[in-house]
């Protein structure tokens, strides 16, 4: 059997025969792309991963329990000086790098290209990745030492980002020490359960999420990179948080003393109704669980010292050790099904923009990795020194709102 008939088979079998409308209009290469393209998907965890992502997860009440945290508001002097001390031992050995998720593009920003080269007025323009490699700069000449940074790129974005940096030399940091590397991709699902196409010869996909860059730095022999330079903690983020201290020695110092393998900073959760989810036990094990699994008294339950037991929210500000990195890596983190807006090839061949969502991306939180812990490590962070991610370009996390947090931060 032929590619040709082979890929044929695969679509009647379910059901994707569309794909191949345009084939008699392609070019020799663009007809052994889609369909080498189409003989190399796994169909079958396709439309599993949608059948079963229906299903919203529901989770009973007595399967939940609260989990500590450290309140960097409320830490003495004494204690913030002994864990800083540890910390700081950590990154002066060499012994911590960076990890930026970066494999999204900045489109919600009205932006064309990848989303880390989207720029802030600071003055002078700064663009996201060099606010991060400021940071770093920072650290290392804080710390006497280089701290190795890795960047999670997409498919769609890997060489794009790769030339920024080059164009831009790197920001002035050493080039050996960073390290770009890839994630995995799966095709998006429309609201009638039919993959679409991008081109007329390519099938359109959407990369893993943040919770692929275990299996990803697997795949793209960074983990063999990290322990060969003998480091043990790794911080993982994405790009767009202008404030958030990447390289912070209490953080690292608690995680280290408490004996936890995973720390995560955490913000307090203002209002009790509102929809963001909250780490918690779940089932035993540490999470991060939807708000709808909680009770009004649940939402509002306090302890006997009237602090609230629910109400740590997430940042994607997570600290692994490279022990719990090697654990994840031979995990399958579970697939979340989001409702995203994609541009499509219509029945004419042409390029169309829906004007609202209409397919399903399948993603792995970076979250989902807790549950494979007895502990995590949270501390609690105040909003306005580590909060101020860019999310789209006039909602609540705006360009406008983040510079504008920056300068304040910086202006102290």
């Amino acid at each position: 059997m032929n590619d040709y008939s082979r890929a044929e088979d695969l679509l009647r079998m379910y059901k994707q025969e569309h794909l191949l409308r345009f084939y008699n209009e392609l070019n020799t290469d663009e007809k052994q792309f889609l369909i080498n393209q189409i003989c190399t998907l796994n169909f079958k965890q396709i439309f599993d991963l949608y059948e079963a992502s229906k299903e919203d997860e529901v989770i009973p009440s007595n399967m939940i329990e609260p989990l500590p945290y450290f309140d960097k508001e409320k830490l003495s002097k004494k204690d913030i000086s002994f864990y800083e001390d540890i910390g700081k031992n950590i990154i002066k050995n060499g012994e911590y790098a960076v990890v930026t998720m970066a494999g999204g593009q900045g489109s919600r920003l009205g932006f064309k290209g990848p989303k880390g080269t989207f720029k802030l007025d600071i003055p002078p323009k700064k663009s996201l990745f060099e606010i991060t490699c400021d940071y770093l700069k920072d650290a290392n000449k804080k710390y006497n030492t280089i701290i190795n940074w890795y960047i999670m790129t997409s498919i769609y974005n890997d060489e794009q980002t790769k030339t920024f940096f080059e164009e831009c030399n790197y920001f002035g940091y050493p080039k050996q020490n960073i390290t770009f590397f890839t994630q995995s991709e799966l095709p998006v699902i429309d609201i009638n359960g039919n993959l679409i196409l991008e081109e007329t010869y390519k099938i359109k996909e959407g990369s893993n999420g943040n919770g692929d860059v275990f299996k990803a730095m697997e795949n793209n022999n960074i983990i063999y990179d990290i322990k060969k330079k003998n480091i043990k903690w790794v911080f993982f983020t994405g790009v767009d948080n202008v404030i958030l201290e990447i390289v912070d020695p209490l953080f690292i110092g608690i995680t280290f003393s408490q004996n936890c393998k995973v720390g995560s900073k955490t913000l307090f959760k203002q209002f009790a109704s509102a929809k963001d989810w909250v780490f918690a036990r779940k089932n035993g094990k540490p999470a991060i669980i939807d708000s709808r699994n909680f009770t009004k008294t649940m939402a509002e339950a306090t302890d006997e010292n009237g602090n609230y037991l629910y109400r740590d929210t997430n940042i994607l500000a997570h600290l692994f050790h490279i022990s719990a990195i090697e654990l994840l890596v031979k995990k399958n983190l579970p697939y979340h099904r989001a409702f995203k807006k994609n541009t499509f090839v219509n029945d004419e061949g042409m390029k169309q923009v829906p004007d609202s969502p209409n397919t399903f991306k399948f993603e792995n939180f970076i979250f989902d990795a807790f549950e494979y812990f007895d502990n995590i490590c949270l501390l609690r962070v105040k909003e306005e020194d580590e909060f101020a991610p860019i999310k789209d370009y006039n909602g609540i996390h705006n360009p406008e709102i983040a510079l504008n947090m920056y300068k304040r931060k910086f202006a102290k």
